[in-house]
């Protein structure tokens, strides 16, 4: 019987192997050191090649596709006998929900600022290792919509949440 298609891992790194989001769905790397070696094992494997496009690697008995955008490295794992469209298709669906969300400025210092639509992103494709989402409108959307007052358009998101955070911390100091 068919299982359904699933994800060990999602990796977002800079262009030198670090962390800027990661998420682990699998019991394959059991301790932080064992995903961090993981981790800078694929990107040292992957930093030669030039993947402005998808590409699709073999790695420690697991399946990886990964992407290049500016100097953030997109990689989705899944197990060596998972179907490669499939891992494709929640790559794409990270990479380009992660576009909209940023506005098009898709690089370290954009996805450090806004981490937190980040992570909401990947709790949106993939929950526990099953995939759930693959379409970016619909995950962009989602995670919009989690972080910002229902009425406010995506382009006004961050100086909503801006705004909002001002007045708090403002509130706050001439309460306190």
């Amino acid at each position: 019987m068919e299982s359904c298609p699933s994800v060990r891992n999602i990796l977002l790194l800079d262009s030198e192997g670090n962390r800027v989001a990661v998420k682990y769905y699998s019991d394959d790397w059991p301790t932080n050191s064992a995903k961090e070696a993981f981790e800078k094992a694929l990107f040292t494997k992957t930093q030669k090649t030039n993947a402005r496009t998808e590409e699709i690697a073999i790695f420690e008995n697991h399946i990886v596709v990964y992407k290049f955008v500016q100097d953030l490295h997109f990689f989705v794992t899944g197990a060596e006998d998972e179907n490669e469209l499939i891992l494709s298709m929640v790559l794409q669906g990270f990479s380009d929900a992660v576009d909209l969300l940023l506005r098009g400025t898709v690089d370290k210092q954009a996805a450090l600022e806004n981490l937190d639509l980040i992570l909401l992103c990947l709790d949106e494709i993939v929950d526990g290792g099953i995939i759930l989402e693959t379409d970016a409108n619909v995950i962009a959307g989602k995670v919009a919509s989690h972080s910002m007052d229902v009425d406010a358009p995506l382009s006004e998101q961050t100086i909503s949440q801006a705004l909002a955070t001002a007045r708090e911390h403002l509130t706050r100091s001439l309460l306190g």
